[in-house]
């Protein structure tokens, strides 16, 4: 496919619902209904030309698809580049057809061309693991290792869900209270590199199931906003992912990120969620965000196993 539009995408996340009833810890990284929907719009303009995408159907039913990311260098805001030497796929299988991995990576050779190839597995896919050894793929020793960048998911019950607590003059909003410019700068300040801008917020607000209610943040006393988070309710599984949480770096260590996590949780209960979902850094070296998600009830449901194809 030349174009991932909002139907496209909307195909795409019906497996990611398809996979979370049945299968959750199958779910591959960055292909849930919320990093869907956060990843594509967020990065569209930067990225988009790099971007490949393949479905595969049985029938008028989506049961695979993979989305490539070639290698890259594009201009960041603040003068510096992000650059990337390595193709990388994201893809998704129906659990009933897990042969279709194999497709995947054949397509995924055609497409990427001469360079190394990345790709992410789920530690709890056995099945998938076999079928990238048999196509050249081997642990990502660098990346998985205990100082690696690899991520866990994490699952918390939305039951016995304490009251939050705001250290004094703090209060609660939601992004229907604040303006575009104002979200963005408080994601920037927590997640200053790549920056979102208030255009790729707009696609971000305009892309399902996204709900400003839901978009939940802490205002300072003076007014400046501390911290932010997106939660992405799927109403038909009754899951929800938070889908970034962040502190701006000046309000950090006050308990903030705490607070509006348990906030977060409760609003996604009332709006019909059962289950919440947050992936982090999983590695030893990188404790803050998993001791932050584990505090509040959170537990470990499946780590990323990075894949590694050398270009030949």
């Amino acid at each position: 496919m030349e174009n991932l539009g909002p139907d496209e995408l909307r195909l795409m996340q019906g497996l990611a619902q398809e996979v979370t009833a049945v299968r959750p810890e199958l779910v591959t990284a960055d292909a849930s209904v919320g990093e869907l929907a956060w990843v594509r719009a967020k990065d569209f303009d930067a990225l988009h030309r790099f971007w490949r995408y393949r479905h595969w159907f049985d029938g008028d039913r989506l049961v695979a698809w993979g989305w490539v990311c070639l290698p890259h260098r594009v201009p960041r805001g603040d003068g510096t580049f992000r650059a990337e030497q390595a193709a990388t796929l994201v893809w998704q299988v129906h659990p009933d057809r897990p042969e279709l991995l194999t497709a995947i990576l054949d397509w995924y050779d055609e497409v990427a061309g001469d360079v190394d190839r990345l790709l992410t597995l789920q530690a709890a896919d056995v099945r998938a693991e076999a079928i990238a050894a048999a196509h050249g793929y081997v642990f990502d020793a660098e990346t998985g290792s205990d100082e690696g960048n690899w991520t866990q998911g994490n699952v918390r019950e939305l039951t016995d869900l304490p009251d939050p607590v705001l250290p004094a003059g703090f209060r609660f909003r939601t992004a229907e209270d604040v303006s575009v410019a104002d979200a963005v700068e408080v994601h920037r300040a927590a997640w200053p590199s790549p920056g979102l801008t208030e255009a790729a917020f707009e696609r971000v607000r305009r892309t399902w199931p996204y709900r400003a209610d839901l978009h939940v943040l802490i205002e300072a006393p003076e007014g400046a906003l501390a911290a932010t988070a997106i939660i992405w309710l799927d109403d038909v599984t009754g899951v929800a992912e938070f889908e970034p949480v962040g502190t701006h770096r000046q309000f950090r260590r006050q308990g903030l990120g705490t607070a509006l996590q348990l906030h977060g949780m409760h609003r996604a209960r009332a709006a019909g969620a059962n289950r919440m979902l947050v992936a982090c850094l999983g590695a030893p070296a990188h404790p803050a965000a998993r001791n932050l998600y584990h505090g509040v009830g959170f537990r470990e449901l499946t780590r990323d196993l990075p894949q590694i194809k050398a270009a030949s």
